[in-house]
């Protein structure tokens, strides 16, 4: 939003720095322990080579989704990239698409266990559908292997938002610096990535998107009021983290903001069920299915 918008709303936004620290401000241990619990039903490790083969083959014969939120993708395909120059220790995954280009890019957000071979998967179905896939590393190249571990690197990483900006925004300028990038740059992640992904839309470089997976959620509108573009939402009716109550009071504050949007509340499936289809595929499926096709338009409209 501009500020010409946002006075017109009657609101003055904060400075880049106040936004930041906004966002996650007086955030206690009790909605860490609440989202965690949320995490643990779906995300507690990595669960690529999940599943029944044949189950999965037939899911992905009758659902128009990624192989990669079904379990059955092949292996990552794309290679390693030092993209924060601050930190050598954060190993991003980069996936690019066939052809010259150019093309827009999209910085990918891990859960709470870290960059594993699932999100490096989804990172791959993007760069099939035409964008520079980088799949950013906050926990410099460590990933959890239970609950226990997943937490302390989640707790870390947000002990420290100004460091996971400026990774970011490292990851950004990266991708804009490629030859086959057009320049604009989205920005999604899944629980603790969808979180992450929005307090990056409110406090990062300016960047033309920002689609969220469940995760934290920010109900203030002044604090929104430092997005300058349309968010993309997808979250689940039977979650705690976040609970359909805030997603709507993240709705209201949105439109108090005057922030376009594409929110969406599935029945009938809980947290982590876009990533996981296989664990319950007639449930999630038919949802994931929609959130896809939803996440596709939007990308197309804003950073194509």
């Amino acid at each position: 939003m501009t500020r010409a918008a946002a006075v017109e709303h009657d609101i003055e936004p904060p400075g880049k720095e106040d936004r930041v620290k906004r966002t996650w401000r007086g955030w206690p241990a009790l909605a860490i322990g609440a989202l965690s619990l949320a995490c643990y039903g779906g995300d507690a490790g990595d669960p690529a080579e999940a599943g029944d083969t044949e189950a999965a083959a037939s899911m992905e014969a009758r659902l128009d989704v990624p192989a990669a939120i079904l379990g059955e993708a092949p292996p990552p395909r794309g290679e390693a990239a030092r993209y924060f120059p601050a930190d050598e220790r954060a190993v991003g995954y980069l996936s690019v698409p066939e052809g010259e280009g150019p093309f827009p890019a999209l910085i990918l957000v891990h859960e709470w266990n870290g960059l594993v071979d699932r999100v490096r998967q989804v990172a791959d179905a993007f760069a099939d559908e035409g964008y520079v896939a980088l799949a950013a590393d906050l926990y410099q190249g460590r990933t959890g292997s239970n609950s226990d571990e997943n937490i302390a690197l989640m707790q870390e990483a947000r002990g420290d938002m100004d460091r996971v900006i400026r990774n970011l925004d490292a990851a950004a300028a990266f991708l804009r610096a490629r030859p086959d990038v057009t320049g604009r740059v989205g920005a999604m992640g899944w629980c603790f990535g969808g979180g992450i992904a929005l307090s990056y839309g409110i406090g990062g470089e300016d960047h033309e998107a920002t689609a969220i997976f469940y995760g934290q959620l920010v109900e203030d509108p002044e604090v929104l009021a430092g997005l300058s573009h349309e968010v993309y939402g997808t979250f689940a009716a039977l979650d705690q983290g976040p609970a359909p109550e805030s997603v709507e009071r993240f709705r209201t504050a949105l439109d108090a903001a005057g922030i376009q949007h594409d929110l969406h509340i599935y029945d009938a499936v809980n947290h982590g069920f876009w990533l996981r289809v296989e664990q319950d595929p007639d449930a999630r499926g038919p949802a994931a299915e929609d959130a896809w096709r939803r996440l596709k338009d939007y990308l197309a409209r804003t950073l194509n």
